[in-house]
């Protein structure tokens, strides 16, 4: 019931799906929505037009500490790409973090043949990490069972070991048929 589009774009891959019930009208327009935010080009923009620009935002500020089953520990670095206004670690960035931690921390734990699917990220921000800090970032498998595993991640302040923000991820797990 649905086509891949003929060609890759900024919003769009050579993977990307889209359903015959949607008049191809209505997809062209939405996809010249999309192109107008950055036409005329900005050159600013390169660095993000690409398919997974988590990669290049974050690539520079995670390093992994240790990986272990149901356990893994980074650190961040807080550099002001990712600060909001206030010069402190942004909330998107923050929960976007939370969100790649929590699904590869439940993968130490939940066999590849298993779909991952997030249902709920809770997010408490306790305290500003201010631009420049560490924090130490961990996270924890807290339980994992035939169909649910729910993630803890622990933002701390490297010099303190002050908890700054809390994430709590619920994912559903599904098992792809083979026929």
């Amino acid at each position: 019931m649905s086509s891949s589009s003929s060609s890759a774009s900024p919003i769009s891959s050579e993977t990307t799906e889209i359903s015959k019930q949607i008049d191809p009208t209505n997809v062209s327009l939405v996809e010249n929505f999309l192109t107008s935010f950055t036409h005329p080009p900005d050159p600013s923009l390169d660095d993000f037009a690409s398919f997974d620009s988590f990669s290049v935002l974050f690539q520079n500020n995670i390093r992994a500490l240790s990986i272990a089953r149901g356990r893994i520990t980074c650190s961040v670095v807080v550099t002001p790409a990712l600060t909001n206004y206030f010069n402190g670690l942004h909330g998107g960035a923050v929960a976007s973090i939370s969100e790649r931690l929590s699904m590869a921390c439940a993968r130490t734990i939940v066999s590849e043949d298993k779909h991952l699917f997030l249902g709920e990220l809770s997010m408490s921000y306790l305290s500003a990490a201010p631009v420049s800090s560490e924090l130490v970032v961990e996270g924890s498998v807290v339980r994992s069972g035939r169909n649910l595993t729910v993630v803890n991640v622990e933002f701390k302040m490297k010099d303190t070991m002050k908890v700054t923000y809390l994430a709590r991820a619920t994912f559903y797990q599904s098992i792809v048929s083979k026929l």
